[in-house]
Formats: structure tokens, sequence, C-alpha cells
């Protein structure tokens, strides 16, 4: 793995790379609260095929990370990652969590830059739109991003050493690999850019969460615009809590050529409990 730093629009941005040059580029693109050495397990299982790139996105690590909510728009952000792209174009793009809204963002609105699309336990913007303002389970399970838009909450979440953020992320799902070597570096990486970056992508999101039980109207989507035209592989850990299966309900609306990938012993944190065998499905798909 090499790590370097490369400038968007004068912007730093810490780029980590595994693979060599010349071999088919796989952009990474990792979600919340993580960052670009996430993917390291997955990205050193596909080197000896691929040449893989994981970004520290905007409000991560050293990359660059403006206080305004306003500069977290998802406009914003993929920009940033067209940026990376760059001349390489194009690329296959993966992304997770939070990394898969920008990930379908290229894919829909920079469609010549994506090859292929692959997404790990992230979601398409309507049928998760669909399900978190439906007031049922998806509703109920996305409380929590209510939780982290109200203010001081990065504060909050970074005492007693991320106790909180820990807790929150554990609560329902297994938080098993978040130890020793690999938990001193996630917490060097919130201590170096702090929360507010990171938290202000939830805070810049237009997405609406209905109260339990508590149904509120779809927002008008440009549904003609939210399209993935080219080949789209959705790999799922199965245990998931916190994006439940209604929120890829319908995606192969959006979607044509969708494949579905299941990991029955993973839930949202599959890039670390399974490598393995997210790297295979992907080496399996692309082949």
């Amino acid at each position: 793995m090499r790590v370097r730093t490369q400038h968007l629009d004068g912007k730093p941005f810490t780029i980590r790379e595994w693979g060599q040059e010349g071999a088919p580029k796989i952009l990474m693109l990792h979600g919340f609260p993580e960052y670009g050495g996430a993917w390291d397990e997955v990205a050193t299982a596909l080197s000896d095929s691929y040449h893989c790139i994981a970004p520290d996105q905007r409000g991560y690590g050293a990359s660059h990370a403006p206080e305004d909510v306003a500069d977290y728009t998802l406009s914003k952000l993929v920009g940033d990652m067209a940026a990376v792209i760059g001349d390489d174009a194009p690329v296959i793009v993966m992304g997770h969590d939070w990394g898969a809204s920008v990930a379908y963002g290229l894919a829909m609105f920079r469609p010549e830059l994506v090859s292929r699309l692959i997404i790990a336990n992230g979601v398409h913007p309507v049928p998760f739109q669909r399900a978190m303002a439906a007031g049922g389970a998806q509703s109920e399970a996305s409380q929590y991003i209510n939780h982290l838009r109200a203010a001081g909450s990065e504060d909050a979440l970074a005492a007693d050493d991320f106790a909180r953020l820990l807790r929150l992320f554990s609560a329902k799902m297994d938080l098993g690999w978040m130890q020793g070597d690999r938990a001193d570096a996630y917490k060097a990486v919130w201590r170096q850019s702090g929360l507010r970056g990171m938290i202000n992508w939830y805070r810049a999101s237009p997405l609406i969460v209905a109260d339990p039980g508590v149904p509120v109207a779809m927002p008008d989507l440009p549904l003609d615009r939210l399209r993935v035209q080219c080949p789209h592989l959705l790999v799922w850990g199965d245990g998931d809590t916190a994006l439940l299966p209604i929120s890829t309900e319908g995606l192969e609306a959006f979607a044509p050529d969708l494949t579905r990938v299941a990991i029955p012993d993973a839930d949202h944190w599959l890039l670390h409990q399974a490598p393995e065998k997210v790297a295979q499905a992907i080496r399996d798909w692309l082949a």
C-alpha cells in the first residue's frame, strides 16, 4: 500500500493505492465514520489484478475539510472524485455507505467516468428515500441520522476517546473488528480531522427521515436523471441493521443491468468482516 497527497483545485486529498499502474483501476469510496484505509483488506486481495485507489474523502483525515455545511453537498463530493478520476476515465467505481452515494452520483451524473459500478451496503437515493419516508422499519433504523444532524453532535461523539461514536455503531452490529492497531488507526484519523466535516455529510443531505409510524410525502426527485446505465453489482451483508433490505427494493428500475450478491455472515461492516468474500464477488463479476 502506498500513500500520497493529491491536490484538487488547490486543496489536499490523501490517496491510498494498492496494485500496479497499468492494471484496471477501481476507485474505492469509503463511508462514515471510515477513511480510505477501510479498504485495505479488500484492496490487498484484489491488488494482483487491479490498481485500487482509495481517497480520504472531503472532511476525513488530512483531506480538505471545510467548516460550512454547504461545502458537503453531493455535487461537491462528486466533483472531488471526478477530479481524482481525471484522465483515467472510465474506471470501475466502488462505494460503501456514504461512499455509495458518491459512487451512485458519479454513475448517474458523470456516466462517462464510470465503466462499472460496485456498491457494498450502500443505497440508491430513490429506494432509500422511499423507505425512510414510509414511517416503517427503515425510518426507525435511520433515526440516528437526526441525532447526527443535531448541533454539537460531533463534540458529544468525540468525548471520552470517541466512546459514544463507538457505541453508536456497535449497538446492533458487530464491531469486534475495531480492535488493536485498527482501532488506533481509526481514532488517529478522527483526531486528525475532527468529526465535524464527516458529520456535515448528513447535514448537507436533503434526505428526509420520517418519524416511526408517521409517514411523510416523498419529495420530488428527478427520476429520469437517477438511472445507472452501466453494469452494476450490489454486494450486501445480510446482517445490516442500519440499511435494511427494503432500502434496496425496486433498485432494478433504476439499474437495469443489476447483479445482487449476498454475504450472509456479515453486516454493514462487511469490508472488515468478510473481505475475501467481498473481493471474490468482485472478481467473479468483473470476470
